[in-house]
């Protein structure tokens, strides 16, 4: 028995492959060998099959004919446009607060904790510490959005380790998407509206101050309207001076004809009296600081800003009517151009191409470890 046992122990120890392996050197038995080994172990026996769910999806916003004025304004005004909310999507699906959502009730933790995940892939595996930094780090290594501008559509790919998952993550982030959508519009009609209500109060505020000073102005100066008054006083002078013109005739023949007619004397204070009340009218009108001509310039103000308020008040309410009518359509919108899809294989790891790149590397190394050894020898020498 211990002579058969001797026969193969020698048989086996001249094998040709035996022989082959005791001629490697170590360290390339350590850099190629083991690491190809370790390679063929992990990507054959160990590593966790990886379900890729994709969905496209772009941001627009409605068309809008050009409009002029205030109502121009508030639409410039009320929100950024698509192309920006394109990458604010984008940028919201990579950050933290789309994790939050995503976790909110420990779904993303139990699809990456699963025990058929293997423990190098696995969140709070051999290398995780299980803290939120590393749960966001492990977070963006599986989850990406990008927009791609060859396209002009955002592409969303979510790795998970069963199909069911990858799939639901997906159609989450998208739910997530569309929430953020729907706020900036929300946030973007409040302020639009809000800016508008805010321009009529104030708008108010004037044509009140502006009719107050008006009202203030009048019952100041006894004066409604000094244009209208002083037409009213010029047809009373007119009148006056006809009467005059009438009375100094009549009093001109009875000087001549009689003249010691106790009439005279009637018709001379006659004149005289419209003579005064043509002067006190004539005064009313103009040459004083009171009169109507003086309260004229004052009234002329007041009235302006009074009407300038009214005015502004109107293309107010009518820019809020516009608002109101602007915040009333969806004006930037999630459009789902495929929507997410439930994998039926699993396209990572690439295990051949895994154990092929092991091997290169290891080469790779041992070359670069064996220049190194004969430089450091020929130094020496």
């Amino acid at each position: 028995m211990l002579h058969i046992q001797k026969q193969f122990n020698e048989s086996w120890a001249n094998h040709e492959v035996v022989r082959k392996v005791r001629k490697l050197k170590p360290s390339f038995i350590a850099l190629v060998i083991v690491p190809t080994i370790l390679s063929i172990i992990y990507f054959g026996f160990l590593a966790s099959d990886v379900y890729v769910s994709e969905s496209y999806f772009v941001v627009r916003t409605p068309k809008k004919e050009v409009s002029t004025g205030l109502s121009a304004l508030f639409s410039s005004a009320g929100h950024p446009s698509a192309g920006d909310e394109i990458y604010v999507v984008e940028e919201f699906m990579n950050s933290r607060d789309a994790l939050g959502g995503l976790n909110r009730d420990g779904f993303l933790t139990k699809a990456y904790t699963r025990p058929s995940i293997d423990t190098f892939d696995r969140f709070q595996g051999a290398l995780g510490d299980g803290s939120n930094e590393e749960l966001f780090r492990y977070y963006k290594k599986r989850i990406s959005a990008s927009y791609d501008t060859a396209k002009a559509v955002t592409v969303l790919r979510v790795k998970a380790y069963t199909p069911e998952d990858a799939y639901r993550l997906n159609a989450r982030l998208l739910d997530l998407g569309e929430q953020l959508v729907n706020k900036l519009n929300e946030r973007s009609r409040n302020d639009l509206v809000h800016y508008a209500e805010r321009e009529v109060d104030e708008a108010k505020a004037q044509a009140a101050q502006a009719a107050a000073a008006l009202s203030r102005y009048r019952n100041n100066r006894g004066v409604v309207d000094p244009e209208r008054q002083a037409t009213v006083q010029i047809q009373l002078i007119s009148k006056l001076q006809d009467e005059l013109i009438a009375n100094e005739t009549q009093l001109e023949q009875l000087q001549q004809f009689t003249p010691e007619n106790p009439q005279v004397a009637v018709a001379r204070e006659r004149v005289r009296s419209i003579r005064r009340q043509i002067q006190e009218e004539t005064g009313k009108i103009a040459g004083n600081p009171s009169s109507l001509a003086g309260t004229a310039v004052g009234y002329e103000r007041v009235s302006i800003e009074n009407e300038f308020a009214g005015k502004q008040m109107a293309a107010a309410m009518a820019s809020l009517q516009d608002a109101k009518n602007e915040a009333r359509r969806q004006q930037i919108y999630l459009e789902r151009i495929v929507q997410p899809n439930k994998p039926d294989k699993a396209v990572e790891p690439k295990r051949i191409k895994g154990i092929f790149a092991t091997l290169a590397l290891g080469l790779v190394l041992y070359a670069v470890f064996s220049m190194l050894i004969a430089g450091i020898r020929e130094h020496r020498q």
